[in-house]
């Protein structure tokens, strides 16, 4: 048996677009010929292996050509040029309810999806109990497909597809529709069939799916592969090309947030915010901040006549609504500020803020007395690498290595528990 279920070279796909097609032979006749269309190439020369066994995820932005490679790769289009050759049985899930007929009930949908797959009545009847069990639709499994909601369709067809024993399974990013228990559902059985050797070649937008379940990655962009390797390093360069891309587009506009004219401030006016920059570790304005990062936030103000005692304040409010955060500049005690413009750098060495869009508060106080107040008046972005966890921040820390707790040690500790019970 050959090391690789499936091995690709120099595969490509071409499309012909089409602004107008006849759809009659009197259209044919009277119109005459219509133009040439314009070719695309949705997969242009991609070469790549996919060892037996492991689990391979395809990414990049819509459009990229992900979805037209599996549908190559399951055989479902033919290719243009290059070559491909898959070892194994194949099932795949690539689109809602294909290869579904409307008026068959799901029961009989699953055991023509399971004649296509090429088993036999005996397989598809001792995979009955398993399927319907998995999909857990109920009494809607003896009903007319067509009248299934979407959801229903995924868990039925995802059902069929990982529960026929594949070699090789092909998955779309369906599973997004189900609810979040059938989504649990399905990444354990995932996860079941990759510890008993299947093959899984996943479509996937999750960077986490990539960076959890999969061995390898490919990241195709207008086609082409942009980057092939382990799946980890992929989805790095990945989200490192879309931050740089969202860093580039807003700097068009400002680097720097200014507050709404048409805002109301609080506070005497003395001294006022006038904008609050974000700088990078290297000290870069930019309009992104990477989370675990350094960065600088980088308060601009006006003083209208000298000030001698100034607080500096910033409030972070997620976009979900929770206050997450209020540092100022008191516990370093307040400072005299001269009349004109000047601004205060709050230095950050590592941003525990979380991916998200932050409302950020600036205020400007002298012990309880309110210079300047602007509420969440400037946005702050933050964006990931790729190795977030959950939550809205992070919980600094440092994990050790697994202690061993031997057989000795449980009886001491069990005979000194007994000493102190009957002390």
């Amino acid at each position: 048996m050959s090391r690789y279920a499936i091995r690709a070279e120099n595969l490509s796909k071409r499309f012909w677009l089409y602004g107008e097609r006849h759809t009659s032979l009197k259209q044919r006749v009277v119109r005459g010929k219509l133009p040439k269309g314009r070719e695309f190439w949705a997969l242009r020369d991609a070469s790549f292996e996919i060892e037996r066994g492991s689990t391979f995820g395809l990414m990049g932005q819509n459009g990229s050509g992900k979805s037209t490679t599996l549908k190559v790769l399951a055989g479902i289009y033919r290719p243009t040029s290059g070559s491909v050759v898959v070892d194994g049985r194949v099932s795949a899930l690539l689109e809602l309810g294909a290869g579904f007929h409307g008026d068959l009930t799901g029961r009989e949908n699953i055991r023509l999806n399971g004649a296509i797959l090429g088993l036999s009545g005996k397989q598809i009847t001792s995979a009955m109990d398993q399927i319907l069990d998995f999909a857990g639709i109920g009494e809607f499994i003896d009903l007319p497909v067509k009248i299934y909601s979407s959801g229903m369709f995924v868990r039925l067809a995802f059902a069929v597809a990982v529960s026929l024993d594949p070699e090789i399974l092909m998955v779309d990013e369906v599973i997004a529709v189900g609810d979040e228990e059938f989504q649990r559902k399905c990444f354990d059985h995932l996860f079941d069939l990759r510890k008993r050797g299947t093959t899984i070649v996943l479509v996937t937008h999750s960077l986490g799916l990539i960076r959890d379940m999969c061995d390898q990655a490919m990241w195709l962009e207008h086609g082409q592969i942009r980057g092939l390797g382990p799946a980890v390093e992929v989805a790095d360069a990945y989200i490192a090309d879309v931050n740089e891309r969202e860093v580039q587009a807003h700097h068009v506009t400002s680097a720097e947030a200014s507050p709404s004219g048409e805002s109301k401030r609080l506070g005497s006016g003395e001294v006022r915010i006038t904008s609050l920059e974000f700088l990078d570790g290297d000290g870069t304005s930019s309009p992104v901040l990477l989370a675990g990062a350094a960065c600088t936030m980088r308060m601009h103000y006006s003083a209208h006549e000298d000030i001698s005692h100034a607080v500096f304040g910033l409030g972070f409010l997620h976009e979900s609504g929770v206050n997450v955060s209020g540092p100022n500049s008191g516990r370093h005690g307040s400072w005299s500020l001269k009349s004109g413009d000047g601004y205060v750098d709050f230095v950050v060495e590592e941003l525990l803020l979380q991916p998200g869009t932050y409302e950020v508060s600036t205020a400007i106080v002298d012990r309880g007395h309110m210079f300047d107040y602007a509420d969440r008046e400037f946005d702050l972005r933050v964006r990931g690498r790729g190795d977030q966890e959950p939550g809205l921040t992070r919980m600094p820390g440092t994990w050790n290595d697994p202690v061993r707790v031997t057989a000795e040690r449980q009886v001491n500790t069990a005979t000194q528990e007994n000493f102190l019970a009957r002390s």
